[in-house]
C-alpha cells in the first residue's frame, strides 16, 4: 500500500456513498478490481491533516454477516484480514431517513474499536418525511463524531473533513465504550481467543470464531481457533441471533430518545405514489418497454455523431500517414495494424460513455431498481434475476460495456450466466451486416401501409437473439456448478433528480476502464490479424508480387493495360493486387481451408475470409467483401449490386435467399468479437469461460445456420 492515511468509505447500499466519494476526491480517482475477485475497487486521493490521504470506496453492505462476494470484500477489509488493503479509520455513511436500519452496521463497526466518523446523508429527505435527529445527542450515545452532510450540494463537507482530521491528529481513547456487551455472548470462547490475539476487541474475537475459515490464517492458527470453538461449544447461529437482538434493542432506545419520527399513518409520500404508476401490474410493463425503447434508440442516435467523427479522424489520419510515409512493411504495420487497432478501440468509447451515462441516469433517479423488480419473475425462470435485464438490454448497443455492467449482480452464478448469454443480443456492429444482406434478398414490400417486410426481418433477427439468450441460460444453469443461494433483496430507493456531475464522472471512468484493460488485448489481436492478412507462404506471395510488378511495368509503358475483357487503371491494379495478396495470405489460406466446413451453410471461401476478419469487429464483413470483390470506384455498381451479381463456378448466385438468411442467422448467434472475449476473460478472471462461450455460440450458430440453409433451399 502507498504511504499516507487510508480511509475506508463504508455504508448500506443506496445511502449516498458514491456521491460523497465523488465530492471528496473529484477526478483524482482510480478504478480497478480487488485482488482475486471481480468486485470493483474505487480509490481516490485527497489531503487531510497535511498528509496524502487515500479514500477507498468499499462495496455497500448491511451488516457484518456477508452473503455476497462484494460484502465479503468489505467485511475482510473491516476485519483487518485483507492482505492487500489496510485502513487507518472508517468513514461510515448512514441514511438519515432510514436511520434505524443503518445503525446496525454502525454499531458493529463501533464494537470493533476502529476509529470511525459517522456522516448522515439524505437529511433533506428525512426533513420532508418529518424526521428530526438530535445529532449532538446521537454523537453522545454512540461515542463517535457525527456530521450531517449533503454531498450533492457540498454541504457539511468542511465539517466532515475537520472531524476526520481531528481523529488523525489525536490518539484514540483506550477505553472506548462498547455498543453492547459482546463478552457476555460467549465469555469463555472470547477469553480463550484473546490469549492468541490479545489486541483484538471482543467483537472481533466473535467474528474470528465464526468466520476464521475464510480468513488468511496459517494452518496451526486455524486448528487452534477450531479447538476453541469445540471446547467451548460455540454456537454460531445462536450467538448471531442474540447479538442482533441486543443491538436492535439498544438502537430502539436511541431512536426513542434522539429521533423524532412522524405518525406512521401519514399519507403516502411522492415515491409511493409514483410506484403506484411505475410498478402497476399492466401499466408498469408498458412504461418499462417505453423506457427501454427510448434508451435503446438514444444509444444509437447519440453515439452516431461522435462515432462518425472518430471514424473520420482515423480515416484522414490513415490517408495522411499513407501519403507521407514510405511504402515499407513497418508503414503497413503502423497504419493497418496499430492505428486500425487503436481506431477499433476508440470508436467504441462514445457508446460506452453514453450507455453508462444513461444507466447512471436511471440509477440516480431511482428507476433502475424498478426495472429489476419488474423483470425478476421472467428472468428467474431461466436462471437469471431481475438485475440481469439491464446488461442484456445494453448488449443491443455493445456487449463490452454490457458485460462490465453485470458486476451489479451479486450472485456469482447469475452474474456468470448473464455474462455468458449477453453476447446473443444483436449489437450495433451487426447492423451493417444485417442491412446489406437483407437488401440483397428481401423485397422492400410494405404491409398495411406501414409495416416493412425488411423491417420485420430485421426485428426477427433481434428477437431471435433474445430468445436464444434465454434458452441458453436455461440450459447453462444446469452445468454451472455454483451453489451460492440466490437472494433478490432489493431496496427501492426514493425518486430523485439526477446528479449530472456523478453521471459525467461515471462516463469517464467506464471509458477509461475499457481503453486501459480491454484495449490492450484488442491491439495485440489486431496486430496478429494484420500479420495473418498481410503475409503468406513465400511462393504464392512472390508470384502475386511478380505479377503485380509486371502489370505496373506494362501499364507504365502502355498507359492502359488490356487484360482480356477488363481495362485496368493503376488504382484498379492496386485493388486487384491487394485482393490477390489477401487470397494468398495466411488469412486467405484459412478461408480456403474452412470452405469445405462452411459450404454446408451456403458460404464460399470469400465469406470464410470475412468470417475470420469479422473476429476483429463484425462490421468488418462489409469492408472485407468490398476488398475481395474489388469494387471499382469509377464503376457505377454498388457493393450490394456486386454481391447480388456474384455467382459460383456452376452459375448459381452466391447470395441466394437460403445463403443470405443462413449468414444472417450465423451473425446473430456466433461469437465473433475479440473485444467481448477479452472483457469476458477480464470479468471472469479466466480463459475458461470465454473459451466455452466461443465454442458454444459458434457451434449453435453453425447448427442453426445449417438448418436454415437446408430448409429454405
Amino acid at each position: 500500500m502507498n504511504a499516507g492515511i487510508h480511509i475506508a468509505l463504508v455504508g448500506n447500499p443506496n445511502s449516498g456513498k458514491s456521491s460523497l466519494f465523488n465530492a471528496l476526491t473529484g477526478m483524482h480517482q482510480k478504478v480497478g478490481n480487488f485482488p482475486g475477485v471481480t468486485v470493483e475497487k474505487k480509490t481516490g486521493q485527497l489531503e487531510l491533516a497535511g498528509q496524502p490521504t487515500t479514500l477507498i470506496d468499499l462495496p455497500g453492505t448491511y451488516s457484518f454477516y456477508p452473503k455476497r462476494e462484494d460484502e465479503w470484500v468489505a467485511y475482510k477489509v473491516l476485519m483487518g484480514v485483507d492482505v492487500d488493503l489496510k485502513t487507518d479509520l472508517i468513514l461510515l455513511i448512514a441514511d438519515a431517513s432510514n436511520l434505524k436500519r443503518n445503525l446496525l452496521f454502525c454499531s458493529q463497526i463501533i464494537d470493533l474499536k476502529i476509529p470511525v466518523v459517522l456522516a448522515l446523508t439524505m437529511n433533506d429527505l428525512a426533513a420532508k418525511k418529518g424526521i428530526k435527529i438530535d445529532i449532538a445527542g446521537l454523537q453522545e450515545d454512540l461515542g463517535i463524531p457525527v456530521v450531517a452532510i449533503d454531498a450533492r450540494k457540498n454541504k457539511g463537507l468542511f465539517e466532515l473533513k475537520n472531524a476526520l482530521t481531528n481523529i488523525i491528529q489525536t490518539v484514540r481513547p483506550k477505553n472506548q465504550k462498547n455498543f453492547i456487551d459482546n463478552k457476555k455472548l460467549a465469555p469463555a470462547a472470547i477469553d480463550s481467543f484473546k490469549k492468541l490475539y490479545p489486541t483484538h476487541s471482543d467483537y472481533a474475537a466473535l467474528h474470528y470464531l465464526m468466520h476464521h475459515e475464510a480468513f488468511p490464517l496459517d494452518h496451526e492458527m486455524q486448528i487452534q481457533i477450531e479447538e476453541i470453538e469445540i471446547d467451548n461449544d460455540f454456537n454460531h447461529t445462536k450467538t448471531q441471533a442474540q447479538e442482533i437482538l441486543q443491538r436492535y434493542s439498544h438502537i430502539q432506545e436511541i431512536m426513542k430518545s434522539r429521533v423524532v419520527e412522524p405518525d406512521p399513518t401519514a399519507k403516502k409520500k411522492r415515491s409511493e405514489k409514483l410506484d403506484n404508476i411505475f410498478l402497476h401490474r399492466v401499466g408498469g410493463y408498458a412504461i418499462l418497454l417505453s423506457v427501454l425503447f427510448i434508451l435503446f434508440q438514444s444509444v444509437f442516435w447519440m453515439a452516431k455523431f461522435p462515432m462518425d467523427g472518430i471514424e473520420w479522424i482515423f480515416t484522414n489520419l490513415t490517408t495522411y500517414l499513407n501519403s507521407v510515409l514510405p511504402s515499407v512493411w513497418w508503414e503497413d504495420l503502423l497504419v493497418n495494424g496499430l492505428v486500425a487497432g487503436i481506431g477499433g478501440i476508440v470508436v467504441f468509447v462514445p457508446q460506452i460513455m453514453i450507455l453508462f451515462g444513461l444507466i447512471t441516469l436511471l440509477e440516480d433517479t431511482g428507476y433502475m431498481a424498478r426495472i429489476s423488480f419488474l423483470s425478476d419473475k421472467l428472468m428467474r425462470k431461466v436462471g437469471l434475476n431481475g438485475k440481469s435485464v439491464m446488461p442484456m438490454i445494453s448488449g443491443f448497443a455493445c456487449a463490452v460495456p454490457a458485460i462490465m455492467s453485470a458486476r451489479n449482480i451479486e450472485n456469482k452464478k447469475e452474474r456468470l450466466l448473464t455474462i455468458m448469454v449477453t453476447p446473443f443480443m444483436s449489437c450495433s456492429a451487426r447492423l451493417p451486416v444485417y442491412t446489406i444482406l437483407i437488401s440483397l434478398v428481401i423485397d422492400d414490400k410494405m404491409y398495411f401501409g406501414f409495416l416493412s417486410l425488411q423491417g420485420l426481418v430485421m426485428m426477427g433477427l433481434y428477437l431471435m437473439g433474445i430468445i436464444m439468450a434465454l434458452l441458453a441460460s436455461m440450459v447453462l444453469k444446469w452445468f454451472i456448478n455454483i451453489k451460492e443461494k440466490s437472494y433478490f433483496i432489493l431496496e427501492l430507493p426514493v425518486y430523485r433528480a439526477p446528479r449530472w456531475k456523478n453521471i459525467g464522472t461515471t462516463m469517464i471512468q467506464k471509458a477509461g476502464i475499457f481503453v486501459r484493460d480491454a484495449g490492450k488485448v484488442i491491439i495485440v489481436i489486431s496486430l496478429l490479424l494484420w500479420f495473418l492478412s498481410s503475409y503468406g507462404p513465400s511462393a504464392p506471395m512472390q508470384k502475386v508480387e511478380a505479377d503485380y510488378a509486371q502489370q505496373k511495368l506494362f501499364l507504365a509503358n502502355n498507359a492502359v493495360l488490356v487484360n482480356k475483357e477488363n481495362k485496368l487503371t493503376a488504382k484498379q491494379i492496386d485493388k486487384e493486387y491487394h485482393t490477390q495478396k489477401l487470397e494468398n495470405s495466411y488469412a486467405g489460406m484459412v478461408g480456403k481451408k474452412i470452405e469445405p466446413l462452411i459450404s454446408p451453410l451456403g458460404f464460399d471461401w470469400k465469406i470464410g475470409i470475412a468470417l475470420v476478419t469479422s473476429f476483429a469487429a463484425r462490421e468488418v464483413f462489409v469492408g472485407t467483401m468490398a476488398t475481395l470483390y474489388s469494387v471499382e470506384e469509377s464503376d457505377n455498381s454498388s457493393l450490394r449490386e456486386k454481391l447480388k451479381s456474384a455467382v459460383r463456378p456452376d452459375g448459381t448466385p452466391v447470395y441466394s435467399l437460403a445463403a443470405a438468411l443462413s449468414l444472417m442467422v450465423f451473425y446473430v448467434l456466433a461469437m465473433q468479437c475479440m473485444s467481448t472475449l477479452a472483457v469476458v476473460k477480464r470479468e471472469t478472471q479466466s480463459w475458461k469461460w470465454p473459451t466455452i462461450q466461443f465454442f458454444m455460440m459458434t457451434g449453435l450458430a453453425y447448427f442453426m445456420s445449417w438448418i436454415v440453409y437446408v430448409v429454405v433451399k
